[in-house]
């Protein structure tokens, strides 16, 4: 009896691990320029995201129309290498502040989320990313 309590005792003080996804941030790589790499990943609730400077001059940062009710926008410091926890399901758009415009962007899904509604004032390149992002990994219902 002690040793079948023991056991249990372990099993419930056992954390459920949660998983570190890495995200590298080129200038250039063979997918092309001003580049999150992957552009896209699918987590679940509870992991994090470390973002690598992989090439310098880039951050990540959340894109404020596109995160989920309840989340906390999030900023990192210029070549900073950055970790963050994603806790709240949906979808989050993540950019690099100063090449947006470039299309530097990329696409987190926590969970089982929704479509995504990219905003009217994406600039031109962000938005051809983000289209070409859900193409490739999201399938129409």
């Amino acid at each position: 009896m002690k040793s079948t309590f023991a056991v249990l005792a372990c099993l419930v003080a056992m954390p459920a691990f949660a998983e570190v996804h890495e995200v590298g941030m080129f200038n250039r790589s063979e997918n092309g320029p001003m580049i999150y790499e992957p552009s896209f990943l699918h987590i679940a609730p509870g992991d994090s995201v470390r973002f690598i400077p992989s090439q310098p001059s880039h951050n990540a940062a959340t894109i404020d129309t596109m995160i989920p009710e309840g989340a906390a926008p999030f900023k990192s410091k210029i070549n900073e290498d950055f970790t963050i926890a994603f806790d709240v399901p949906g979808n989050y758009g993540i950019k690099c502040s100063p090449h947006i415009a470039m299309g530097m962007v990329m696409l987190i899904q926590v969970g089982d989320a929704e479509d995504v509604a990219l905003p009217d004032d994406l600039p031109k390149k962000a938005r051809e990313r983000f289209e070409a992002i859900l193409a490739a990994h999201h399938a129409p219902d």
